[in-house]
């Protein structure tokens, strides 16, 4: 067989299998997933999420979900938990254990030691008769057929519908937490993500430099505030009040130079461009982006309710923070 050929359908086929399995699990979900979820969300207590081998790996992206979605919980690997961890489990925590078979010696020990020490045990299998489930207070059933590789024994399809539980618990738990973008911002401050949710124009303009002229500022006075400033630009305002009039840009100089030969007596004024583009303090710096894609420009003109001059924001700020 064609190399080519033969890699392609393998995937698709891949893909297909985890495809209908995922579709037989949102199938499953019902008043036994609910409940589970419910007594999670009255509970005080902590999620502790624990597998061996890959589900080991599964628990612990399960965790990153829960934590990052306001669900407090931990890893705990299930074979150290057998060998002294298990002292990390407070009494309040729910426990969770992923088994595709629900037969792996240490999840079965570990199960009658969470059993006896009186906390809830949720099991994440894909046998309902299996030693798991039967001691369990709690179900995550995840139907399975057959593994995904050709060899159907690679964890793949199981290891899906584990993730897929996973991400199906943690949503679950943030909807009724009533959980907020505000919230998300708050766990995720570093990435870009959070960024888009809380960053404002407020938090970058100021360690940029303020060019400001006035109107009967002259040409010469008024390219070396662009020069010194660094920017390319500056504001042109009001000397009494303070309130910005206008806008001189580097476009607007070659302009001006198109069209006249004498620049004798030229200021501030004749230059400037009256409306220029501007942005509240307060506005989050994601949409100060869409504002400067939207017109294809570089920077904006920062002003205060009363429209007040504070100073610019520039694309290179909001490249630096990512969020372009």
């Amino acid at each position: 067989m064609n190399p080519t050929h033969l890699v392609t359908q393998t995937a698709r086929k891949t893909l297909e299998i985890e495809a209908r399995a995922l579709e037989k699990l949102a199938e499953s979900i019902g008043t036994e997933f609910a409940r589970c979820v419910e007594v999670i969300h009255e509970s005080s207590g902590r999620i502790i999420v624990t597998g061996i081998g890959k589900t080991a790996i599964v628990a612990q992206k399960i965790v990153a979900t829960l934590n990052s979605t306001g669900s407090p919980a931990f890893f705990l690997h299930a074979g150290d938990a057998i060998h002294g961890d298990i002292g990390m489990i407070q009494p309040d925590d729910f426990v969770l254990m992923i088994s595709r078979s629900g037969e792996t010696a240490e999840i079965k020990v570990l199960a009658l030691l969470v059993h006896n020490m009186g906390n809830p045990l949720i099991a994440m299998t894909s046998r309902r008769d299996s030693s798991l489930a039967r001691q369990a207070d709690y179900l995550l059933y995840t139907p399975f057929e057959r593994e995904a590789d050709p060899n159907e024994l690679a964890p793949t399809t199981s290891t899906t519908l584990q993730m897929a539980m996973g991400d199906a618990l943690a949503t679950s738990l943030l909807a009724l937490r009533g959980f907020t973008p505000a919230d998300f911002a708050r766990f995720h401050p570093g990435g870009s993500l959070g960024k888009q949710l809380y960053l404002r124009v407020k938090d970058l303009y100021p360690q940029n430099q303020k060019p400001q002229v006035y109107p009967d500022t002259s040409l010469p006075e008024t390219l070396l505030e662009m020069t010194n400033k660094c920017l390319g630009a500056t504001a042109v305002v009001d000397r009494a009040s303070g309130q910005l009039c206008g806008i001189v840009t580097d476009g607007d100089l070659r302009r001006l130079l198109n069209r006249r030969q004498d620049l004798t007596g030229i200021t501030a004024a004749d230059l400037m461009s009256p409306t220029p583009r501007t942005v509240r303090a307060s506005t989050l710096a994601v949409r100060a982006v869409g504002i400067l894609e939207t017109f294809s420009i570089s920077q904006l003109i920062v002003v205060d309710e009363q429209d007040s001059y504070l100073g610019f924001v520039h694309l290179h700020d909001f490249m630096r923070e990512g969020l372009v």
